[in-house]
């Protein structure tokens, strides 16, 4: 028989007949299989209903949906937080100098090689150039001969001078003789005039008359010959001063040549000092490339490599990029943020230190802020050209309120978290700070007495009810 005549015969049944039929007529539960048997008596039990196809028995997650959501919440917790960058790095010497020779010559002589020690002041390279020496004896002959000719400038300015002195005694001296003139002038012309008055009136003889005229005539010409003279002793002495200036001039000339003959003296004997090639501050000689006998020339004038390098590692420089996205946090300075150096190397060695400088600005680039930590290394566990790590502490924020990232709910630009009150969701309006790992710092919008979601906050409602799962 197939499950559907079971059935319709089923349905025909009251529920005695069905047990009865049951009994009587085992053959044909039998044919129908269990499933029939079992979907028969479902029906018979529940008062000959009709019968409900199993595909329109309500689901287990329907079913569940109307049940309360279990969350786990607790207590907003207060902790550290330490906010760390830890990023590659380089190490540095100090500092570092490539030696490089000021002037053209051989080199008479190595006194150092790899791996010495030297001092400030050390002796490194001598070279050989003798026309250096020779420029220093001819800048000093011609220092003698601009010390002679000053000399000879300063005499003749001497002279003219006296000559300017002679030549205003003159004039003084003709003056004075102006002044004579003057004087018989006027005393010949009143006894002229007395003469002429004697003569007309008969007195005096007329030879006596023309001879005091003539007296008269003879001082005008006088005075006249001693106004000529005073005129040609001023102009003597206009040239006079003029040879003083000159003289003047001739003397600032030659002293001026005789100070660039001392410059020129004093730069051809600075040149010699540049074929003694000296160190420039204590430390090692990290790289050689000269020996006795070569020929080097000045610095810029070839692309060769440096005669030699002198490295300073007793103090190292260790360069850090900082991500645009922590470079707000970096302080350097005296109150500098405090920096582990860790050397891949050699496993739990570690170099205390702080950020010592920065640019305080980012690499245009790599967008990176790029910082340096200076330690001592006297000891020379560091070497110049390692790559290390260096674990930086950007923040430290103690005792603050912090939250799991799970129990953050992002809604545009704003953050909330689910707080429980009375068993339901209350969402709450927070103000965020740092981020260490799964921690977020609360900055605002909790006070630490409230019950907060910490995980899955994402899939709850505003309202809805839960049931609380305490965090041990």
């Amino acid at each position: 028989m197939t499950r559907k005549a079971v059935t319709m015969e089923l349905e025909g049944m009251s529920k005695s007949s069905f047990f009865l039929n049951i009994n009587v007529k085992p053959q044909k539960l039998k044919a129908a299989g269990c499933l029939t048997i079992m979907a028969a008596i479902g029906i018979g039990s529940l008062g000959c209903k009709p019968w409900v196809s199993p595909m329109e028995v309500e689901s287990p997650s329907k079913a569940s949906s109307s049940l309360v959501e279990r969350v786990t919440a607790g207590p907003v917790a207060k902790k550290t937080l330490l906010l760390y960058s830890l990023q590659p790095a380089r190490v540095e010497p100090y500092e570092q100098a490539p030696i490089l020779s000021k002037v053209s010559g051989y080199v008479d002589s190595v006194a150092v090689d790899v791996g010495d020690k030297v001092h400030k002041g050390d002796l490194l390279i001598a070279l050989s150039a003798p026309e250096y020496e020779d420029s220093v004896v001819t800048k000093l002959g011609l220092i003698d001969q601009a010390t002679s000719q000053v000399k000879q400038a300063e005499a003749a300015l001497v002279a003219s001078q006296a000559s300017v002195d002679s030549a205003q005694a003159l004039v003084k001296q003709a003056l004075a003789g102006i002044d004579r003139a003057e004087a018989q002038v006027q005393r010949w012309t009143s006894e002229n005039a007395r003469i002429s008055k004697l003569a007309d009136q008969g007195t005096v003889t007329k030879q006596l008359a023309d001879e005091t005229l003539s007296q008269f005539q003879a001082a005008l010409a006088s005075k006249k010959e001693s106004e000529a003279m005073v005129g040609s002793e001023q102009a003597r002495l206009l040239e006079a001063q003029a040879q003083v200036g000159k003289a003047r001039a001739d003397l600032e000339a030659a002293t001026a040549k005789c100070s660039v003959a001392k410059s020129e003296h004093a730069q051809a004997v600075s040149m010699t000092k540049y074929l003694r090639i000296l160190a420039p501050f204590d430390g090692v000689i990290s790289e050689r490339n000269i020996d006795t006998g070569h020929y080097v020339q000045p610095a810029g004038s070839n692309p060769d490599r440096p005669l030699l390098t002198i490295t300073n590692s007793d103090r190292v420089r260790v360069y850090v990029d900082i991500p645009e996205s922590e470079a707000s946090y970096v302080d350097a300075g005296l109150q500098g943020d405090s920096v582990e150096i860790l050397v891949p190397a050699k496993p739990g060695l570690r170099f205390p230190g702080k950020v010592t400088r920065s640019s305080s600005s980012l690499d245009p680039q790599s967008r990176c802020l790029p910082i340096q930590i200076e330690l001592e290394n006297s000891d020379h566990q560091l070497l110049s050209g390692a790559f290390v790590q260096a674990k930086v502490l950007l923040e430290e924020k103690t005792d603050v309120l912090s939250l799991p990232i799970g129990a953050i709910v992002r809604k545009g630009d704003e953050s909330h978290c689910c707080v429980v009150v009375g068993g339901k969701i209350e969402f709450r309006s927070i103000q965020l700070g740092i981020r260490v790992g799964d921690e977020v710092e609360v900055l605002s919008g909790l006070d630490g007495s409230e019950t907060v979601v910490l995980a899955r906050s994402g899939a709850l409602k505003a309202g809805q009810s839960i049931e609380v799962i305490l965090k041990k």
